[in-house]
């Protein structure tokens, strides 16, 4: 009889861990963070720009960015718009409840690549969660960057994000961050910038040598925020833009969120812009 202790089975891709609900908090009529947490404590291992697949028995599954940075250890943020069937029953759930987590998955954010160069951060709408997991990384590795710019631009301010942390990223030396809204409905009482997030770009003063952006929203954003980069000189090599499809294995078996001949999935959801521009569909 071996005495050779057996080796643990590998964890199939396809096979998800149940994680505990920690924390909600509601960020928009339409979005709420959850702070997840591994069976005991154990950290995602992901680095910003991934994603992760969340299931509920018997609802599927569906992919959602991390909003939190790998810095923040021990737990793990999911910022969550109600939009479907799986992400409403997750709007229902209570602190406590258990999700099933795959992942992370996808190609993140090139950390690398970006040391060193000042940095040129651009989301919308939903965007910002998983743009604050890169904010948050910078925040927590200040030597490692050069000097940020935060642009920001939601529908209305009932539908921004994260609005405590945009005012402490406002109020930061460390810090340049603008946010502004499409519209302002009647009766509110915000008194901070109106317009789309381009409007944001031309006044900025952007070394093109020494400066990466980053883009983060919705697909019709895209064009127009690039435009604007392209004014100020930045070439597509120095444009991360993080693209969203119809991803629904999360590991480039099922052919869903196909670019081309590249799986949103794997080969991104982060591009750099000269890998992607030439693509149908791409942008």
């Amino acid at each position: 009889m071996s005495t050779t202790p057996a080796k643990p089975a590998a964890r199939s891709l396809f096979v998800p861990v149940d994680c505990r609900i920690v924390s909600i908090t509601e960020l928009t009529p339409q979005e709420k963070l959850f702070r997840v947490e591994f069976p005991g404590g154990a950290d995602l291992g992901h680095v910003p720009g991934q994603f992760v697949q969340v299931s509920i028995l018997g609802l599927g599954e569906a992919p959602i960015s991390v909003a939190s940075s790998p810095t923040r250890r021990g737990s793990f943020e999911l910022g969550v718009r109600r939009a479907g069937t799986l992400t409403g029953a997750m709007h229902r759930l209570k602190e406590g409840a258990v999700i099933g987590i795959r992942g992370p998955f996808g190609r993140p954010f090139d950390l690398e690549r970006m040391g060193g160069k000042d940095l040129l951060l651009i989301s919308g709408g939903c965007g910002l969660a998983p743009m604050r997991s890169l904010i948050q990384y910078c925040q927590d590795n200040p030597d490692d960057f050069g000097r940020i710019t935060i642009l920001y631009g939601a529908k209305s301010p009932e539908d921004m994000l994260f609005k405590d942390e945009i005012r402490d990223w406002e109020a930061s030396e460390r810090y340049a961050c603008a946010a502004t809204v499409d519209d302002v409905p009647g009766g509110s009482c915000y008194d901070g910038p109106v317009g789309q997030v381009t409007r944001l770009i031309p006044p900025l003063r952007i070394d093109p040598e020494k400066t990466v952006a980053a883009i983060v929203g919705p697909p019709v954003m895209y064009r127009f925020v690039i435009e604007e980069l392209k004014k100020k000189g930045l070439a597509e090599d120095r444009i991360a833009v993080s693209l969203e499809r119809q991803m629904r294995c999360g590991v480039g078996k099922c052919g869903h969120c196909t670019i081309e001949h590249l799986y949103c999935c794997l080969d991104g959801p982060v591009f750099w812009l000269n890998e992607v521009s030439g693509l149908r569909g791409a942008l």
